[in-house]
């Protein structure tokens, strides 16, 4: 049997009614400083990385996750590959309550491609040797059919046969992704989450490994999660778009109307950060703006949060009190004193606005 019919039967819909996975009430937070003087001042700096999230993902789709660094888009992939243990909610695939300590079979399910290919490989060994492991570990196919399955799955990824005696220090940056993804493939997983897949290498290797991720979605009719800000890739190859902001879902929608009419105003804030050319790719703005239009650009992003969400202002506090002070020192040189005042007034007034 062949690796893309091996793949592609593990792949198939189990039938039953429903999402592939759900995750409903997912909440993970991470403690600042010290937990001894947490207790000595009787009070704890806790950062909610992920918020209540509720999120589904249906079989064979793909689905975009974006947002501003440091929403917890990561964290919540990280969560839902069972790497990150959540501190309360619940993920399922294909209806099964998925535990805290998953079993092999379950850990296998989902898969994860990490954005910097070179830390996620190990530069011990070769890449023969990484897939034999998993194959042998994981006992996804008999002993005798090692060799051949991991030739077909470097094929399947677009590399030699040469590939299976090299180390990760020998390729380059686009071909270790390759690995990295040939890696996670090779336990038939039901999803695959890519986080930043393609942030790490240079623009001219991008379109290939994006190229890939969509051949591979065709051929084995891959259900994927792809975390990115590249926004004309996730109009390009997803198939709904889910936004986050402060660890929260705050919009689903198809791509298509996500892009046409945002509802929330957050996203639509996002959206007005970049113009589309007309090639239909989105092109940032926010490079070629000037520094003071750059922040002026974020603290509008994060006022809108807190008018939205007023609960969200205590989180936003020390961002918007960055955004304050850069924006108050970032006066065009030339411009007069009550253009400055008023700029200052501005940017205190958002700073403040809780």
């Amino acid at each position: 049997m062949s690796t893309q019919q091996a793949v592609t039967s593990d792949l198939q819909p189990s039938g039953e009614a429903g999402p592939l996975l759900a995750a409903t009430g997912l909440s993970v937070s991470f403690q600042l400083g010290s937990a001894l003087m947490a207790r000595m001042r009787h009070e704890a700096h806790v950062l909610h990385a992920v918020d209540g999230v509720d999120l589904h993902i249906e079989h064979g789709e793909a689905l975009a996750l974006v947002g501003e660094s440091g929403s917890g888009k990561s964290t919540l992939a990280r969560a839902l590959a069972g790497l990150q243990r959540p501190d309360s909610g619940e993920i399922r695939m294909d209806g099964k309550l998925l535990p805290a300590r998953r079993s092999r079979a379950d850990q296998r399910k989902i898969q994860m491609v990490f954005q910097d290919p070179y830390s996620s490989l190990n530069p011990r060994m070769t890449v023969g040797g990484m897939l034999h492991e998993l194959l042998r570990v994981h006992h996804i196919v008999a002993g005798n059919e090692v060799e051949s399955y991991t030739r077909e799955l470097l094929g399947l990824v677009g590399l030699t046969e040469e590939a299976v005696h090299a180390y990760p220090r020998q390729f380059s940056g686009g071909q270790r992704q390759r690995v990295a993804i040939a890696r996670a493939l090779a336990l038939r997983p039901e999803l695959l989450v890519a986080d930043e897949p393609v942030s790490a290498l240079d623009v001219s290797v991008q379109a290939t490994i994006l190229n890939l991720l969509q051949d591979l979605r065709a051929e084995l009719g891959l259900t994927l999660l792809l975390i990115s800000h590249n926004l004309a890739v996730v109009r390009h190859l997803c198939d709904r778009v889910a936004v986050m902001y402060l660890g929260r879902i705050i919009e689903v929608a198809p791509t298509a109307d996500l892009f046409a009419a945002p509802r929330h105003p957050y996203t639509s804030g996002l959206l007005n950060s970049v113009s589309v050319g007309a090639t239909s790719m989105i092109r940032p703005r926010y490079m070629t703006a000037t520094r003071s239009q750059r922040c002026r650009t974020t603290a509008r992003l994060c006022e809108i949060s807190i008018r939205v969400r007023p609960s969200s202002a205590r989180r936003s506090r020390s961002r918007l009190s960055m955004v304050a002070c850069t924006l108050t020192s970032s006066a065009d040189t030339g411009s007069s004193a009550t253009r400055r005042s008023g700029r200052r007034a501005s940017a205190l007034a958002i700073a403040t606005r809780w």
